[in-house]
């Protein structure tokens, strides 16, 4: 039997095997790795122009208060996730995490404020598990929507300009805005965001027109298709979380470094301070520090150092100290590049540890994150 014939197929699916695509299994579905240009090419062709990446796959919910009100939907959600849901504005994204009664992570997310209702992106191999921890706690109070669109990526410098030709209004947006608008006489949803360091939108489509909007897209000189293999080496290099990978529920949101993500309302002090599961261990650690960070690593040399190599404080591999948790080749640093898990007395950038890589302790320098300069259009 072929192995493939249970994996799940986004919209785009004939379009990627179209366009010579490498598939591959990825959080159960058949997905686009590659494509004939190759990931370093994909990768550059993001950094240097623009490119269009299949992200179907994640979940899109909608969450809405039983009474009509965005507050109290925004309430409902505040009671998951220690992030101020309340606070935002109409047609603004913030990232968020829903967090489990340890103060780890059980998912990250994007959330949405749009008109009466909440709009949730949520990472494909958590979306099932997701859905139920939504149905099992606000269901009482909040109607929980899974909706059938595609989902792409445009991104890049130049994808500002390549979209513009569909629909003008969008130079005005901002980094973290969400805009209805029609993209080839098609009904949309755009927000300014996404998962390569660079300026870009994600794009929600009706899953019936969504090979017609990304075709469109991909007339466009400017712009490429790209695989999963340069997604993960763009959001590497940005310094940015794979859930599975960097963050899972093993870590909480402040040895992530995701202090960010957590707004003033929500902390110690604020007016809705805690509230959220986990909170004692989280309002703590924000106070007082956790024992462990997440860092940027960099590697002596050529050589990439992968996910799961241990990281030691010395070259003899006698004191064991953390693990790296992604790590590849960084195109646009033209060098290795890695994060991973280490003490805080070790977290200082210019620190040195020793990655074990098959049976060698190689030099790895704790470095600063991002790996690149991020041009989000703030």
């Amino acid at each position: 039997m072929d192995d493939t014939a249970a994996l799940k197929k986004t919209p785009l699916h004939a379009l990627h095997l179209s366009l010579g695509a490498r598939m591959v299994p990825f959080a159960g579905y058949d997905m686009p790795v590659q494509y004939p240009a190759g990931v370093m090419k994909e990768h550059i062709q993001t950094r240097t122009s623009a490119g269009i990446f299949d992200v179907s796959h994640m979940g899109q919910v909608v969450i809405k208060a039983k009474s009509g009100k965005y507050e109290d939907a925004a309430l409902a959600l505040e009671s998951l996730v220690p992030v101020d849901i309340l606070g935002l504005a109409e047609g603004r994204q913030r990232y968020g995490f829903f967090t489990d009664d340890n103060g780890c992570i059980l998912d990250d997310l994007m959330i949405t404020h749009l008109d009466d209702h909440l709009f949730v992106v949520v990472n494909a191999a958590c979306k099932d598990a997701d859905l139920a921890h939504l149905q099992k706690h606000l269901a009482d109070t909040c109607d929980i929507t899974v909706l059938d669109r595609a989902l792409i990526a445009l991104q890049g410098p130049r994808a500002v300009e390549v979209l513009a030709e569909l629909w003008a209004d969008v130079a005005a947006m901002k980094f973290m805005d969400v805009r209805h608008c029609r993209l080839h006489d098609v009904s949309c949803l755009v927000s300014r965001s996404g998962y390569s360091g660079e300026d870009g939108f994600e794009i929600s489509i009706p899953a019936d027109k969504a090979e017609d909007v990304t075709k469109r897209l991909l007339e466009h000189p400017d712009v490429q298709p790209i695989g999963l293999g340069a997604r993960d080496s763009l959001r590497l290099e940005a310094g940015l979380c794979l859930y599975g990978n960097d963050i899972d529920t093993t870590t909480s949101p402040v040895e992530a470094a995701l202090e960010w993500g957590m707004q003033k309302a929500r902390k110690s002090g604020g007016t809705r301070a805690g509230g959220f599961p986990g909170a004692t261990r989280i309002l703590a650690e924000l106070d007082n520090g956790a024992t462990r960070r997440r860092v940027g690593l960099k590697p002596e040399g050529k050589a990439p150092v992968r996910g799961h190599a241990k990281l030691f404080a010395d070259s003899e591999g006698k004191t064991e100290i953390g693990e790296v948790t992604s790590g590849g080749f960084g195109p646009s640093v033209d060098g290795p590049v890695a994060m991973g898990y280490v003490p805080v007395a070790q977290a200082t950038v210019g620190t040195q540890v020793y990655a074990e890589v098959r049976g060698k302790y190689l030099p790895v320098t704790v470095s600063a994150l991002p790996f690149i300069t991020p041009t989000y259009k703030r």
